[in-house]
């Protein structure tokens, strides 16, 4: 279930089966905010993030015509119901192409990104980090802050982090120098501004020379500065890990294992990073495993021995209509209940085709037992009008209501994706 590029040939025959299903009208309150054509985008296969003043932020990964190799967008609310899109930069390859990844902000509002391929380095390049700054005239102007090279990462596929000094954090799929993997295991990298105005790259760690994991993705911050992620394959039993990293007085980083999956009812190839609840708990979904061997969704909890123990919260049933694969963050509200996204499953029309796209909007309640209770919030329904495919995971507004994209469908063709709100 793992994503590399987008084809033609698969967007395609998505476009004929999204146009043949039924149409099937969703009961809750989803709404389509930006349905892309191709020529502003398409495939956004990350979220989208807020600016103070309520517009949205996003990447698309390709296109049509002169958007190919993917670009960074705006949504910005009209007022009367209605969001319009601008297209702030569009990529040409050698600035970067495929932004996988999604945006973050700094205090000053530039915006900063990875493309997963593109650059001037290695064989058709091997991705870029970005900086997009906001120019007096209103214009957007782009700067690459590193080109990745292969032994120092390769494919850039997830969001950044900043530290509290303004250093850059984050990992690449492949690359580094181990041998155990065809194009390098992957690496944690940190990206340091210095005082000419150009960014200095450190390999925080090299994957793929013990058990340690292969192919990372997301990070996250703990309050104490350390940092956690996941890695998709790897591990004791090649089902991925969790790990955490714990910077030194030297400078240097020390790696500890805080689970590995691999016995398939624990879960699976987490490909999203975890996130923190108040008492310093970690939250996840697996891609694979779980009872059925269709995701789940994991909870870690610190001892005071070191260790952490794994609690299952959910599997995704092996009917699927309550989800499948589920690939995004999770994100809590304030009163505990988590959300979250999946690209397949669900019980709209047309989701048996071979491409399984279909999926869910779902929430997450504990109760009182210690068991979690999931509600789907929406589902996308067949025809894909109100898209396909939401990867990524969801954002809230100031009022509650939820954010994200779709990877394909939305009103017409069908082949683009979409921005979606969900009102609960």
């Amino acid at each position: 279930m793992q994503r590399k590029q987008i084809t033609v040939t698969i967007l395609a025959a998505l476009a004929v089966i999204l146009m043949s299903a039924p149409i099937v009208c969703a009961a809750d309150k989803e709404r389509v905010l930006h349905t892309f054509n191709g020529s502003d985008g398409g495939a956004p296969d990350d979220g989208v993030i807020f600016d103070d003043a309520g517009n949205l932020y996003g990447t698309v990964q390709g296109g049509s015509g002169n958007r190919l190799f993917g670009a960074v967008f705006e949504l910005a609310p009209d007022g009367n119901g209605h969001w319009k899109e601008k297209v702030l930069h569009t990529f040409n390859g050698k600035d970067g192409w495929q932004p996988i990844g999604g945006l973050i902000r700094d205090a000053a509002g530039n915006l900063y990104g990875t493309t997963s391929l593109g650059g001037t380095r290695g064989d058709g390049g091997d991705g870029t980090v970005f900086e997009l700054t906001l120019g007096a005239n209103g214009k957007w102007t782009e700067r690459v802050l590193h080109d990745f090279g292969g032994p120092d990462g390769y494919y850039p596929m997830s969001n950044l982090l900043f530290d509290t000094a303004g250093n850059l954090y984050g990992t690449t799929e492949t690359g580094g120098t181990s041998t155990a993997c065809p194009n390098g295991c992957g690496v944690v990298f940190e990206l340091s501004p210095g005082p000419n105005g150009k960014w200095t790259e450190n390999v925080l760690h090299d994957f793929g020379k013990g058990e340690d994991g292969r192919n990372p993705y997301g990070l996250i911050f703990d309050a104490a500065g350390n940092l956690y992620g996941t890695t998709y394959f790897g591990g004791t039993h090649n089902g991925g890990t969790v790990f955490e990293f714990l910077p030194g007085k030297d400078g240097k980083w020390t790696e500890k294992l805080l689970h590995s999956f691999g016995n398939g009812t624990d879960g699976s190839n987490p490909r999203a990073s975890f996130i923190f609840d108040a008492s310093g708990n970690l939250y996840g979904t697996t891609l694979n495993g779980g009872i059925y061997g269709y995701g789940a969704v994991i909870e870690l909890m610190p001892q005071t021995n070191g260790q952490w123990i794994h609690k299952v919260l959910h599997s995704f049933n092996k009917d699927g209509i309550d989800g499948r694969y589920p690939q995004g963050v999770l994100n809590f509200d304030s009163s505990g209940n988590l959300y979250g996204t999946t690209p397949y499953g669900g019980s709209g029309s047309g989701c048996t085709n071979q491409f399984g796209l279909c999926g869910i909007v779902f929430e997450l309640k504990p109760e009182s037992n210690g068991k979690w209770t999931e509600k789907i919030l929406h589902n996308f329904v067949g025809n894909g009008s109100d898209g396909v495919g939401p990867y990524a995971g969801l954002i809230f507004d100031s009022a509650g209501n939820l954010y994200s994209t779709t990877f394909a469908g939305g009103a017409g063709l069908g082949l683009y994706g979409t921005v979606f709100e969900i009102i609960p």
